[in-house]
């Protein structure tokens, strides 16, 4: 029953609020004189008793937390939090739509203005350094045009720090901490006229650099759901519809893995669950900003890159029905909780009408979905969500949630007491064995290692899961850190322990660090058959367009190419990237370019196998043509005006003739073509 419905029977009005129960609206309308006083009585009597079932239901399913869990009512923020950051000091700090960062403090609830970063960092992409500072990518400019910054943030002091800038802008573009601590970015639109960034950087801690992974250009969606795997490269789960493999390793390279089963997932979300197991779900495939009739779906699958084979598989559907622009966030046990979203057809910047208000857990040893709690705000687009060290989720922001987070508390907080971590280091080395203190060790059947959340626009670029190996010992656990980079990259974590009934500890953030193996014999890579690199394009020809303009035209030879690289030499200097374009485009003009100097062009052809060799090499001058002299007008029969004019030009496109009727004001009348000397109006 819609909130605020009512039931009018006579003169008697029944109210009912309960927004997310499933009932149709009821009207009735029963006048008061048409019916005994007593069949009134019994029917408002029965209607009473019906909606007191309903309302006792519902009340009933919304106060079980051990089974559905609990929210939280509703804070008030100062800014929307659509980027969203748990910090190794516990706090979170987060930014709205321009340069208002703000540090969130669970302990006191209090918000605080961090230090401004100096850039519109809205639409950044963004991942922890091994340090623990944030590394933020790009920004916002306009919609679809992005920034070439890069910036730090130091938690310790509120401190940001400007990075030399990318090779290119960068909107929506995802981070990755690598194995080795360094971080990738990929993807990311430049502008509206060039597109999206296809070729990824590498920023190497070690010399404060970037390198470019000229060798593996791709146009990737927005955000790419980017995870590090066993084998030491990273896996783009999404939300395309083939996913693959990126080796990082000198310029780079890509390899094909899988196809996912039910294809493009815009607007869905994914998490690893366990080492080199994903989990990919809603989405639709849809253009990302378009209305279109097809529905989110409620489907989820998995891949095991730990497979010789890997491959996706469905696991179920969320039982309350698709739902895009959600949150998926790592629980302190290993489940998956879904918040958020939407579940119609409507762009992301309208308001759903079928907001996605009830909560899903996913558990990952048995595949199935359980619905939990509902959220009382609309959190679609833009919002948050991640895990705090109290094991509790933050759930924050949205275009049309605004202003505001809430929490949730899992099940698992209402199973029985918690245990307790009276100590534990603060930073261990990989395959360090480890002495964590609690009175409860006897009942301490878990331990989960949990990357720290950098989350945006529903893909979380912070979280992952390890589970180490432990053993009980006199006042606490003995811990063995986890050995392999790959499946554990280095940073902070929080670290959980879980007793019998599944209830965790409240977190000690830790810091994994030091040597450790940063590869992987023993997870085999696919090797499924190579991408054929693509023919070289022939026939390159560049013409002057105009004083600042010149076109491109050249023959497509290859039927695989994911699109063109074109390259350009101003005045015999080296040879930079000016764009890259789709696949099957044979014509691109090049404007904006300076006047009186020479420009030498060459285009390449790239797909996931390779760059193929360089076409020709096609040179224009851009060099003003010289006016036309000796311009007569003679009047012929019928009051026709011929022109005559000298051409001293030979690198003229065309001729503009102008006409005016006063001596003063001219308008174009005619364009002619290139060594034209001669014109006729016939209007004058």
């Amino acid at each position: 029953m819609p909130e605020n419905s009512s039931l009018v029977f006579g003169k008697t009005i029944w109210f009912c609020r309960s927004r997310h129960l499933a009932v149709s609206p009821l009207s009735f309308q029963i006048s008061s004189s048409r019916r005994p006083a007593g069949a009134r009585s019994w029917m408002r009597l029965r209607v009473f008793s019906v909606l007191f079932l309903f309302v006792l239901a519902s009340s009933a399913f919304a106060q079980d937390p051990a089974t559905v869990g609990q929210w939280s009512s509703v804070m008030t923020w100062p800014y929307e939090a659509i980027h969203a950051h748990l910090l190794s000091t516990g706090k979170v700090m987060f930014w709205d739509r321009g340069d208002h960062s703000q540090l969130w403090d669970p302990a006191s609830n209090t918000v605080t203005a961090a230090t401004p970063s100096g850039a519109n960092i809205f639409c950044s992409g963004h991942a922890f350094l091994t340090n623990g500072q944030i590394f933020v990518t790009g920004g916002h400019i306009t919609n679809f045009v992005g920034l070439r910054s890069a910036y730090l943030y130091r938690p310790a002091d509120d401190v940001w720090t400007q990075l030399p800038d990318m090779n290119d802008a960068r909107w929506y573009p995802t981070s990755t901490t690598l194995p080795n601590g360094d971080m990738l970015v990929i993807s990311g639109w430049i502008n509206t006229t060039i597109g999206v960034n296809v070729e990824a950087q590498v920023w190497q801690t070690a010399t404060a650099s970037w390198r470019n992974l000229s060798t593996a250009d791709l146009a990737l969606p927005f955000y790419p759901f980017m995870f590090d795997a066993p084998n030491g490269k990273v896996f783009c789960a999404g939300p395309s519809k083939t996913t693959r493999y990126l080796d990082v390793a000198g310029t780079g390279s890509w390899t094909s893995v899988a196809d996912s089963s039910y294809g493009t997932r815009n607007w869905g979300s994914a998490v690893m669950y366990d080492d080199g197991k994903i989990l990919l779900m809603g989405g639709n495939p849809c253009d990302f900003y378009a209305k279109c009739g097809t529905l989110p779906t409620a489907t989820a699958e998995i891949i095991d890159l730990n497979s010789s084979s890997p491959a996706w598989q469905y696991t179920g559907s969320m039982v309350t029905g698709g739902r895009k622009l959600h949150n998926a966030t790592l629980l302190a046990d290993g489940k998956v909780l879904i918040t958020g979203g939407s579940r119609g057809s409507e762009d992301p910047n309208t308001q759903p009408t079928n907001p996605a208000y009830e909560s899903e857990l996913w558990d990952p040893a048995t595949g199935t979905w359980t619905q939990m709690a509902s959220i009382t705000t609309i959190r679609s687009y833009h919002s948050t969500a991640l895990l705090l060290p109290d094991a509790r989720v933050l759930s924050a922001g949205g275009d049309f949630g605004r202003t505001s987070a809430e929490i949730y508390s899992p099940p698992y907080l209402f199973n029985g007491s918690r245990p307790t971590i009276t100590s534990a280091p603060t930073n261990v080395t990989y395959g360090q064995s480890f002495f964590v203190a609690t009175p409860d060790a006897a009942s301490i059947a878990n331990v989960t290692l949990i990357a720290l959340s950098s989350v945006t626009h529903g893909f979380n670029m912070g979280q992952r899961i390890n589970r180490p190996a432990f053993s009980q010992a006199s006042g606490g656990l003995n811990i063995t850190a986890p050995s392999n980079a790959n499946t554990t990259p280095p940073g902070y974590y929080m670290l959980f322990i879980l007793n019998g009934n599944g209830v965790p500890s409240v977190a000690k953030i830790m810091r994994i660090s030091g040597t450790a193996t940063s590869t992987s014999t023993s997870t085999p890579t696919p090797t499924p058959t190579p991408t054929a690199t693509p023919a070289a394009p022939t026939n390159l020809s560049a013409a002057a367009a105009s004083a600042s303009a010149v076109n491109l035209s050249w023959t497509d030879n290859s039927g695989n190419e994911a699109g063109f690289r074109i390259d350009r030499s101003a005045n015999g200097a080296t040879f930079a990237k000016v764009v890259t374009v789709g696949a099957n485009i044979t014509a691109y003009s090049d404007s904006g370019l300076a006047t009186s100097m020479t420009y030498s062009y060459r285009v390449s052809a790239f797909n996931s196998g390779g760059n193929s060799a360089n076409s020709n090499t096609a040179t224009v001058a851009l060099v003003v043509p010289f006016a036309p002299t000796n311009l007569t007008a003679g009047v012929e029969k019928h009051g026709h005006v011929t022109l005559k004019w000298k051409d001293n030009a030979d690198n003229e496109s065309a001729f503009q003739v102008e006409r005016s009727t006063n001596g003063t004001v001219f308008a174009v009348i005619a364009t002619t073509a290139a060594s034209t000397t001669m014109y006729t109006d016939m209007t004058a």
